[in-house]
């Protein structure tokens, strides 16, 4: 690859994001004919496909979502390049990416809407999933994830929230199972737990639990999980001690060792733009 692949680099990258030619064509101001031929000219100068064409659009293959990574981080980089020579290191605008978790989306709204009014040309898509955005390729501008601290080389990692877990359950429950009074009484009874590659310490913990509880229902989505909670279907652990609107009754206290730590991480080469600073300052102001 030479840097007279850019442009469509550039534009791999920017049909990958829109799904269409159409799109992609609106995004950069060109015509649809001049993305087709970007597209085909760098399949034929790779030889590998990197769009699968469709009534719909196109969808990257796993080689077109690749290079539409390295082609979106190198834009950020490029971008923060010309901030700097220009001196207009001030811009806040584009889009940016948040990876997060769907448990903690609720704690960063208010920094979602505060982003929003105080950055009018700023475009902000959320992405929420369990698994980590690989910032290194441009996968997201900021992540926040929960658990272990991240140990990934070339990251900035800021620790902006912990708290207390506790085991809940609905009165309906304890009513039909009972009310366990040791972790050796909580084999007999069910849980709610989250999917079993989290990384929560108290889902941890529940895993290494011996003898085995029965799990009668998994969901990655706190807001189920607590829900079920509610109704009856099991245990399950609450941030604090339970949210009161729910009528769950907190079965034992809040442990050192199901404490959650949520993270922020952003990498080295994006951290100083202004668009990842004032999203880092927001969010780390929000959930202080």
């Amino acid at each position: 690859m030479t840097i007279e692949s850019w442009d469509e680099i550039r534009t791999a990258a920017q049909v990958a994001r829109a799904g269409t030619v159409s799109g992609a064509a609106q995004l950069l101001g060109v015509h649809h004919a001049t993305v087709i031929r970007h597209i085909d000219a760098l399949e034929e100068r790779l030889g590998v496909k990197l769009f699968q064409r469709h009534a719909r659009g196109y969808t990257p293959t796993e080689a077109g979502e690749a290079l539409a990574q390295v082609g979106r981080v190198t834009e950020d980089q490029f971008a923060q390049l010309g901030a700097r020579l220009a001196g207009g290191g001030d811009s806040i605008s584009g889009e940016l990416v948040i990876s997060t978790l769907p448990g903690v989306v609720p704690y960063l709204r208010q920094a979602f809407a505060i982003l929003a009014a105080r950055y009018p040309d700023l475009s902000l898509r959320v992405q929420t999933e369990r698994r980590l955005a690989r910032l290194e390729y441009g996968e997201a501008h900021v992540a926040i994830r929960a658990g272990t601290r991240p140990v990934e080389p070339d990251n900035v990692v800021q620790e902006v929230l912990s708290g207390a877990v506790s085991l809940c359950a609905s009165p309906a429950y304890l009513e039909q199972y009972g009310t366990p009074q040791t972790d050796a009484d909580l084999a007999g009874h069910r849980f709610v737990a989250e999917d079993p590659d989290s990384r929560a310490p108290s889902e941890q913990w529940l895993a290494q639990l011996q003898p085995a509880p029965r799990i009668a229902m998994r969901s990655n989505d706190a807001a189920v999980r607590d829900a079920a909670i509610a109704d009856g279907l099991g245990l399950g652990f609450c941030i604090g001690r339970g949210d009161p609107a729910l009528g769950l009754v907190e079965v034992m206290p809040p442990r050192p060792d199901w404490a959650f730590t949520v993270w922020m991480v952003t990498h080295v080469d994006l951290h100083r733009t202004a668009k990842v600073q004032a999203a880092v300052s927001v969010i780390k102001d929000v959930l202080r």
